[in-house]
């Protein structure tokens, strides 16, 4: 047994005096009416009564007091040590400490601003795992990966470009030390973060090395996530002990550090991540996340909590059971009556505001999905408990997903997924698959799934509600720039309906025996897999429909092998092969023949629309041009990988 704060007890000294001050003062009251009245009138004058009742008043409400003080102390005892487990993954952020991070082309400079981005990262991901080395010439590990962000932070706050025993910036080597610490974490998939300004991968050499590890990093399932800092314009190397303050080189020069963003977007790219420079308006913890989100979710063991027992509950009853009764003895019997006239009127009083928590359950049971949502957000916002607050989160997403929000049922189902409850877990996890389906199926038909058995869609009524989309994805018009607003939604259908996939089968992982998961999930993989059929045939016909220019077909070209008899005439001013010579004239034809011919010559092109002045290339790009729905390429579940522009314009 211990107190948790034992300095509290000190009170319990001032309960003797305050008893001794009242002995003290009862005695001195009774001396002053001996004084004052005559003893021979004091029968006459005073009226007796007894005093057993004033002093148990005095000796309950002191022990009232003594039982209240020890409460506050908070009395408690060890009930052993508990490991914290949270879920997150592992990420591993790379700072550049050259001192190309020292220019100013940033404001106040390129180092500083990193550093922003840094604690903006662990600000956005509280729930993971986060690692932080430095690099310049060579890399060094300064904060393993741990869930201690507060130490991640301080580290942060105190390196600098003297922390690097080495100049330069080897990022090879970076990526190396970065990849080789989290495959030692055993995960298949991480998440690597480098800032930096891409200087100095110039050479081959280098090159070649940052070839080599970014293979590695794509073998062990590592997604790069660059972030570059700076601007390609750059500016002048700061070197506190030059005496011009400027890093210059060999011939004296001045040395210029810009930004190298093909570089930064080669790692990227390679690896399946993201590319992006800081202050350029777009949010980075959202890019990272984005990342983040899709590797392997694990528990991760951290620090240990000592666990004890609070016994200071089992005081505050005596302690409110002495004060009633030091109240009931020391009250004369007009105020008894008072306190119960009181009291009964207190209790009488309708009760006039009810808990918040049940007027939201009342509003969904009552289909006030808003009132709903909003009373169960209000909640979560405001509880302090973690529990508790993924609790709420699971009411207010399934008001949204009743009221056909889908997007915003997705966003709190995913938040009720901080519970440690499996079922709580499972309900969130089921919910997030059943708003990923719902939200791709109204990407496809337009309208929501229906919850009616009866009219539930089977697999001929999809194959019509898919092909349906498909002819009016063919039909749309190819904008300049960008993708079809249809391959858009069929994209997000895929890639919603894969993840909900998953999630059926995290759900199943948790509930095996959840039989409207398992039916869920059939459901969804059956639709996948016919939509990945409708988009072969598709893409077939697609193709099929394409003019295709077989050799022999159209005017001969200049220089093309034909018949060795060509350009000679016969004795008739005719060709050998029958063809007419040049300026000869077909006795049959009339003159409209050569009205339609000069016109054709006119417009450039010959009767089948095909312009004979246009090199092979250039019809080539024609045609593909009027197929353009074909460079899209064919489509298929799972997830959806992209590459950036060689440029970023």
């Amino acid at each position: 047994m211990n107190f948790a704060q034992p300095g509290i007890l000190f009170l319990l000294i001032l309960l003797p005096i305050l008893g001794a001050v009242a002995i003290f003062t009862s005695r001195a009251r009774r001396r002053q009416w001996a004084v004052f009245i005559a003893p021979r009138l004091r029968e006459s004058l005073l009226k007796k009564s007894s005093s057993l009742p004033r002093w148990l008043a005095l000796f309950f409400l002191l022990t009232a007091c003594a039982a209240i003080i020890i409460a506050l102390a908070r009395p408690r005892a060890d009930a052993g040590t508990k490991q914290e487990k949270t879920r997150g993954r592992n990420v591993m952020v790379a700072l550049d400490i050259s001192k190309s991070m020292r220019v100013t082309d940033v404001k106040p400079d390129r180092l500083a601003q990193a550093k922003v981005v840094i604690y903006e990262l662990l600000e956005a991901m509280p729930n993971e795992r986060i690692g932080f080395l430095g690099f310049a010439g060579t890399p060094n590990v300064y904060a393993p990966l741990t869930i201690d962000h507060s130490a991640v932070r301080e580290t942060v706050d105190q390196i600098d470009e003297t922390w690097a025993p080495l100049g330069g910036s080897d990022l090879a080597a970076a990526v190396h030390l970065a990849t080789e610490t989290l495959k030692k974490t055993g995960q298949k998939n991480n998440t690597l973060v480098i800032i930096s300004d891409g200087e100095e991968i110039q050479d081959e050499s280098h090159h070649g090395e940052l070839e080599s590890m970014i293979a590695e990093a794509e073998h062990a399932g590592v997604y790069i996530v660059a972030i570059g800092v700076g601007t390609e314009d750059g500016g002048l190397v700061p070197n506190p002990n030059s005496p011009t303050g400027q890093m210059v080189d060999h011939e004296g020069h001045p040395v210029v550090s810009r930004l190298e963003a093909g570089v930064m977007r080669k790692l990227a790219e390679e690896t399946k991540g993201r590319f992006a420079i800081a202050g350029s308006g777009l949010n980075i913890p959202t890019l990272v996340k984005s990342v983040v989100i899709g590797m392997d979710v694990y528990e991760m063991s951290g620090r240990e909590k000592r666990l004890s027992i609070e016994f200071y509950q089992w005081l505050m009853f005596p302690a409110i059971l002495f004060l009633t009764v030091a109240i009931v003895a020391g009250t004369r019997w007009k105020g008894i009556r008072a306190a119960i006239f009181l009291a009964g009127t207190f209790l009488t009083i309708p009760r006039t505001q009810a808990n918040e928590a049940d007027i939201a359950r009342e509003a969904l049971a009552g289909r006030h999905y808003q009132e709903a949502r909003n009373g169960y957000h209000q909640l979560a916002e405001t509880s302090k408990i973690r529990e508790t607050q993924a609790r709420y989160r699971l009411g207010e997403a399934t008001a949204a997903y009743r009221a056909g929000d889908f997007r915003e049922a997705r966003s709190a189902y995913s938040q009720s997924l901080l519970s440690v409850d499996p079922k709580v877990q499972t309900s969130g996890h089921l919910g997030i698959a059943n708003s990923l389906f719902q939200l791709g199926w109204k990407g496809l038909s337009g309208e929501n799934y229906p919850s009616d058995p009866a009219s539930l869609p089977d697999l001929n009524r999809f194959d019509t509600i898919a092909k349906e989309a498909l002819a009016k994805l063919r039909a749309s018009d190819v904008p300049d720039e960008g993708e079809a607003p249809g391959y858009v939604r069929i994209e997000s259908l895929i890639t919603n309906w894969a993840d909900a996939s998953r999630h059926y089968s995290s759900a199943l992982a948790l509930a095996p025996g959840d039989s409207v998961a398992q039916k869920n999930r059939e459901l969804t993989i059956t639709f996948l897999k016919r939509l990945d059929e409708l988009l072969n045939e598709e893409k077939k016909n697609t193709e099929q429909s394409m003019p295709q220019h077989m050799p022999g077909t159209g005017p001969p070209q200049e220089g093309e092998d034909g018949d060795p008899n060509d350009g000679e005439d016969g004795p008739d001013g005719r060709k050998k092969n029958g063809k007419r010579g040049k300026g000869d004239k077909d006795p049959k034809d009339g003159s409209d023949k050569d009205e339609t011919k000069k016109k054709d010559d006119a417009d450039g092109k010959d009767k089948d629309g095909e312009n004979p002045n246009e090199s092979s290339k250039e019809r080539a790009h024609r045609i593909l041009k009027e197929n353009a729905d074909l460079e899209k390429g064919p489509l298929a579940p799972g997830r959806r990988e992209f590459k950036n522009a060689e440029k970023d314009w």
